[in-house]
């Protein structure tokens, strides 16, 4: 009988770690910017992946080089979900966005998708995009 119990404790505790030790499946999301009109300044890169979120506080972020007047960003490790993307080219390379009267950008922009913004920013739900393998957005600046 006690050979029975262990055996039945020795399947469960095999079944329960096995189930909570798998990892997530994770995939990388590779960004090929396109657009800008000279290599000068960085491109910065975001990943969003949440709505309240988009534009505001970044899920994940980089910054790239352009070279040939293209540059490309890569996001490793990434799960399955929804996500957004959201660049700008820093032609001045003063680490931020400038912009004019009422926020509009000075600076060449893009979303995933080529969401753009009517009177305002661009929506999420423009730019949202599903990750369930690898993938690559291309996103172009204006």
């Amino acid at each position: 009988m006690q050979k029975v119990i262990l055996t039945l404790v020795c399947i469960i505790t095999s079944f329960f770690f096995q189930a909570f030790s798998q990892e997530k499946e994770t995939h990388t999301i590779t960004v090929t910017i396109s657009g800008m009109t000279s290599d000068k300044g960085d491109v910065f890169v975001a990943l969003y992946n949440s709505e309240k979120d988009f534009l505001n506080k970044s899920f994940k972020g980089t910054i790239v080089k352009v070279s040939a007047k293209k540059a490309t960003a890569v996001f490793d490790d990434i799960e399955n979900g929804i996500y957004a993307i959201s660049v700008f080219h820093d032609e001045n390379d003063n680490k931020k966005l400038d912009t004019r009267i009422f926020g509009i950008p000075k600076e060449p922009i893009g979303c995933s998708n080529g969401a753009t913004g009517f009177m305002g920013p661009p929506k999420f739900k423009d730019a949202k995009f599903n990750v369930t393998k690898d993938i690559s957005i291309p996103v172009k600046v204006e």
